[in-house]
């Protein structure tokens, strides 16, 4: 059974830094795609980064330059570094991995708050 485990959220104060892990188990990251996804309270689920199978990281525009996506294989993890960050970069994030297959995974989410 594929299961994906967020860690790493907490409060924030604006500027500061952050670091979220996704730990998956029963897929190989290797052959995945993995993306990072983010929801603000009464707002849609938003694209920030996304790494895996060989395709370069890529962000959102917003997160671009402050966050780094990257991949532990070894350790079946991907990261995202949150520097600078900002009020609005507040939300649930959640780890979504997409397997060779096509099948899509989504973990619980971890939360995310920076204050101003």
């Amino acid at each position: 059974q594929v299961q994906l485990m967020e860690s790493g959220g907490g409060m924030v104060q604006a500027g500061g830094s952050l670091r979220l892990s996704c730990v998956g188990s029963s897929i190989p990251f290797s052959t995945s795609t993995i993306d990072w996804y983010r929801q603000a309270p009464g707002k849609e689920r938003d694209f920030v980064a996304t790494t895996g199978r060989g395709v370069p990281p890529n962000y959102a525009d917003s997160v671009k330059g402050r966050f780094t996506i990257s991949m532990d294989n070894a350790r079946n993890t991907v990261y995202l570094q949150m520097n600078n960050v900002r009020p609005d970069d507040t939300g649930v994030y959640y780890c979504r991995v997409v397997s060779i297959l096509g099948n899509v995974y989504w973990g619980q989410g971890t939360q995310v708050t920076v204050s101003s």
